[in-house]
């Protein structure tokens, strides 16, 4: 499976960014697809996952900023991030897993790092 990640780059905060990651060679129709980040010298932590049905999980720090979605018919994953603070600087990574996401985040496949940088 090959993810391919567009979007990232530089905005001040209170701006916004989208980031899509689109899948390329998926075994199985259902998967679980999701989203990364990594900030300097933290550990990379995931923060948004949804299933094939549309349902989401985030993680407590994006809520109500940073939106993910998808489009089945184009393996394709977004990422719509608003009110973004310094804070999420950092890189981004899209990740993804055969079958379901049963309550944790995707770690099968990688997708490149984007980055993304919030001034103040």
């Amino acid at each position: 499976v090959q993810l391919v990640v567009s979007g990232g780059g530089s905005v001040q905060a209170g701006g916004s960014l989208r980031h899509s990651c689109a899948a390329f060679g998926f075994t199985y129709s259902v998967h679980c697809m999701g989203w990364f980040r990594q900030a300097p010298a933290k550990e990379r932590e995931g923060f948004a996952s949804i299933e094939n049905d549309g349902s989401t999980s985030y993680a407590e720090p994006v809520k109500g900023r940073l939106t993910v979605s998808n489009d089945n018919s184009k393996n394709t994953l977004y990422l719509q991030m608003d009110s973004l603070e310094p804070e999420d600087t950092a890189m981004y990574y899209c990740a993804a897993e055969d079958l379901y996401c049963s309550g944790t985040y995707p770690r099968e496949y990688w997708g490149q790092g984007t980055q993304v940088t919030v001034s103040s």
